[in-house]
């Protein structure tokens, strides 16, 4: 799902007090198609456009498929996989977790829990019913330090963490999708998920802003999980 329409911009007043860096956020939340077609269809957040977008690229959410959205709050690629994979209330197949709470989802299970623990592969399990995941995405970033360095390595380690969890969880033939942003010492990370997927590309969707060093890697045809 793509918007070529550019609304008319809307300017803030300037309030007293509010920081430039405030301003600058709030404009850009009020441009963008994204921001208020989300609310108008009932998403949590423009993040849901990214798992849309990406999935009409690669086509791994099917009817069936059971997901697990680690880092899930608010909830909005949650809300796209529950849709895409047809999962009810009756028959959950979409799992989220997240240290923060989030609002129920018909169809999801939303534990607050931390995905590193040692419990944490278990209680997916029983959660999918004692099958393990056909799908596992992340759409997690670090805290940020300002010091690019420092904050890639931040995020590479998360990501690696996301990386760890995804292959003691999945299915073979299992898919893997991550935000990775783009700091030069992803390369050896890359390698190695290349030796446990058949294929591992990397997109960017439109529903990213342009300025953000954000892409999304998509590892499809987990060798392991026997």
């Amino acid at each position: 799902m793509k918007f070529n329409a550019r609304p008319l911009k809307s300017k803030l007043k300037k309030v007293k007090g509010r920081r430039a860096s405030s301003v600058r956020w709030l404009q850009r939340q009020i441009n963008d198609p994204y921001v208020s077609e989300a609310q108008r269809l009932g998403y949590r957040g423009r993040a849901a456009f990214k798992i849309m977008q990406l999935d009409d690229q690669f086509h791994f959410f099917k009817a069936g498929k059971r997901v697990v959205d680690l880092g899930c709050a608010p909830g909005g690629w949650s809300q796209v996989a529950v849709q895409r994979v047809k999962s009810t209330p009756e028959n959950p197949l979409v799992v989220g977790m997240d240290l923060l709470p989030a609002d129920p989802i018909a169809g999801a299970n939303l534990v607050q829990m931390d995905f590193t623990s040692d419990e944490a592969p278990a209680k997916l399990e029983e959660l999918l019913g004692g099958h393990r995941a056909d799908i596992v995405m992340s759409d997690m970033a670090a805290n940020t330090t300002g010091v690019h360095s420092l904050d890639h390595l931040r995020i590479m380690g998360l990501l690696e963490m996301a990386y760890d969890f995804a292959i003691k969880v999945l299915n073979p033939g299992g898919v893997f999708i991550a935000k990775i942003f783009q700091g030069g010492t992803e390369n050896e990370f890359l390698a190695e998920m290349k030796r446990d997927f058949a294929v591992v590309k990397h997109a960017k969707p439109d529903a990213s802003r342009k300025d953000s060093s954000e892409v999304y890697v998509v590892a499809t045809g987990f060798k392991g999980g026997k």
